[in-house]
């Protein structure tokens, strides 16, 4: 008779209840932050997301990124420069983001026949923000890896001819890695527009990004530590007044290219590049094509 068979029912009973107290105890351990909703083991905060081109995004972040947006439609060209600043305190990210708009249209007089060339340019609203992370679930293999995100953007207007309106945006966002190299990004918002031209106007805004990582083991680039091929959706839908019901999504396909840090200077530079495509009729009405580039540098 083996020695753990001789053992009093009670010991036995015990021993169970110890072994299943220590497997409660180290599962535990993975948790941590407000209700242990969040797991140690999580990739998110780890810089390993790819910052989206077109999209929100959501992991957190130490950098400076600088986009550029030009869109072409029929007699008409949109540009936009945004200046985004981002700082961590712990999974707490913050940021601020001034951005620059020029509009540009021209059309032909039906009674003089002459071209009539308008513009329209200025600052644009400063946009602020903040975001945290508020679940969190890692599979037993770590092979799934899924957080949940909460972020508030308030946007202020500069009083331009194209700055108004102040805007409001609650934001929830899902990042997944599936594997070693799938990453999936969600997010989805209401923004509304307090001033005198939106007058309460809500939108729901929502995006996906797909991306994909592909290293220095399958392919390898000078000075390049990852490549992201990004496959992104961004949507917006009216919710009240005149437009309900409106819809605009559109497309972006790019890349993006995260590079060896430089010597001598403590930020990782990060180069994004994508063509932006209208896919339902209202974005065909908004432009028929566009190109985004974004400069990151991490620190």
């Amino acid at each position: 008779m083996s020695s753990i068979s001789r053992l009093p029912i009670a010991s036995i009973s015990c021993l169970t209840l110890l072994a299943t107290a220590i497997c409660s105890a180290r599962a535990d351990e993975n948790r941590y932050g407000p209700f242990h909703l969040l797991d140690h083991r999580s990739i998110y905060g780890q810089y390993w997301f790819p910052e989206p081109l077109n999209a929100d995004e959501a992991d957190v972040d130490n950098e400076v990124r600088l986009d550029w947006f030009h869109g072409e439609h029929s007699g008409r060209q949109d540009d936009e420069l945004k200046l985004e600043i981002e700082k961590s305190f712990g999974l707490f990210t913050f940021e601020v983001a001034p951005t620059w708009q020029s509009d540009r249209s021209h059309e032909i007089d039906p009674l003089t026949r002459m071209s009539v060339r308008t513009r329209d340019e200025g600052f644009g609203n400063v946009e602020l923000g903040a975001r945290f992370p508020f679940f969190q679930y890692v599979s037993p293999s770590q092979f799934f890896d899924t957080t949940f995100v909460v972020g508030m953007e308030a946007t202020v207007p500069t009083r331009t001819r194209i700055s108004k309106d102040w805007e409001l945006v609650p934001k929830v966002f899902n990042l997944t890695r599936i594997g070693e190299h799938l990453a999936i990004q969600t997010g989805l918002g209401d923004s509304i527009l307090v001033g005198p031209e939106g007058r309460g106007l809500s939108t729901l805004e929502y995006n996906a990004s797909f991306g994909y990582e592909l290293t220095p083991d399958e392919l390898r680039l000078p000075g390049v530590l990852s490549t992201w091929p990004l496959l992104e959706l961004s949507g917006e839908n009216t919710l009240n007044q005149e437009d309900t019901g409106h819809n605009q999504l559109f497309g972006t396909a790019g890349f993006r290219f995260n590079f060896e840090t430089i010597k001598g200077w403590p930020a990782q530079p990060r180069i994004g590049i994508g063509y932006v495509f209208p896919i339902d009729q209202g974005a065909r009405n908004e432009f028929h094509w566009g190109i985004v580039t974004s400069l990151i540098f991490e620190y």
